[in-house]
């Protein structure tokens, strides 16, 4: 491996592209060395913009001993096909959720990686985030009791705001609209706080705006037990709307409601709502596949949370799109 490690940048159709070529560039021990993008144009913008070279042909590009590894921020419909084929060239992949269109195809692709030796991480941000560090640890004290109820909502307006861009509406391409793209996020923090697969999930999609694909979604998992976890998404509402609400038999805990605090109340916490530290974040998800790749490790969680996220998201398509719910199959170990 090179020393920095030496990345390309695949594909600038996703509005986090240069986010990650961002961390690319600030992280000490990788460098940007190129763009491709099937999209010339783009490609060659993206390139001048962050001062490397544009490289047109992709195979060409991977074939290349120097390149270490690629972030892959394609169309989701390329997922598959773009990625496959850098794990088949040896080149370690960051890419952006979800991991591929289907069960199936994500599954292979873990499989693929495991057998090339290399590092696949899928950008799972919210994670490694503090209030989440803080309410897992709440989960393993036990002061919570036992969660019987979540709701975790992500909102932006980037539909009423008109920035986001429109090719997140072309259904081939994204997959899905707003619960596929910026639901994700709520989707794999339910799976994490309930700490088990979902049985069914249900799913009610709206259509604000005129486009083709979502832009209001809500959907309910059941769980083990009758536990309940709710996961929104919308982008067509007011920015800052994040929040976590998390109801046990002992306790309740909430983040985001005013402010980014997390609140408790009920049990150990007292009758009364009080405020409670947030601890350092984790590392997160692009600074943990460098390590991966300098130990010649392997993202075992964060690739079971991806396969599971895409099962959750397909899931929730096939509900909105036949009025039913949908019995999730096939599913891993339950959430340690």
């Amino acid at each position: 491996m090179s020393h920095p490690l030496a990345v390309a940048a695949i594909g600038f159709w996703h509005v986090h592209a240069g986010d990650y070529v961002r961390n690319v560039q600030q992280h000490p021990d990788t460098t940007l060395v190129a763009v491709w993008d099937d999209d010339e144009q783009r490609g060659r913008a993206a390139a001048d913009e962050f001062g490397v070279e544009f490289v047109a042909d992709l195979d060409e590009l991977l074939a290349r001993p120097e390149l270490d590894a690629v972030t892959i921020t394609t169309a989701t419909d390329q997922h598959r096909d773009v990625i496959g084929r850098a794990i088949a060239a040896g080149k370690h992949v960051f890419t952006e959720k979800i991991l591929a269109p289907t069960v199936t195809e994500a599954e292979e692709l873990v499989d693929l990686a495991r057998e090339a030796g290399v590092a696949l991480v899928v950008s799972l941000p919210r994670l490694s985030d503090d209030y989440t560090v803080a309410i897992e640890r709440i989960l393993d004290d036990g002061t919570l009791g036992e969660l019987t109820y979540s709701r975790v909502r992500l909102a932006h307006d980037g539909w009423v705001a008109g920035w986001l861009p429109e090719q997140f509406a072309d259904p081939a391409a994204a997959i899905g609209g707003a619960l596929t793209d910026l639901g994700c996020h709520p989707a794999y923090l339910t799976r994490l706080y309930h700490r088990a697969e979902p049985l069914t999930i249900s799913a009610a999609y709206g259509h604000v705006t005129d486009r083709a694909v979502e832009d209001n979604a809500v959907v309910t998992a059941e769980f083990p037990g009758g536990r309940i976890g709710v996961f929104e998404a919308s982008v067509v509402t007011t920015p800052g709307a994040f929040t976590i609400e998390l109801r046990g038999t002992a306790a309740t805990v909430m983040f985001g409601f005013g402010g980014e605090r997390l609140l408790a109340k009920g049990g150990a916490f007292g009758e009364e709502w009080q405020e409670l530290p947030l601890p350092e974040r984790r590392p997160g998800a692009f600074a943990q596949w460098v390590q991966h790749i300098h130990d010649g490790t392997t993202a075992d969680d964060n690739l079971r949370h991806a396969v599971e996220l895409t099962r959750m998201v397909v899931a929730a398509n096939e509900s909105a799109a036949t009025g039913r719910a949908v019995a999730l199959t096939g599913q891993a170990a339950p959430v340690a």
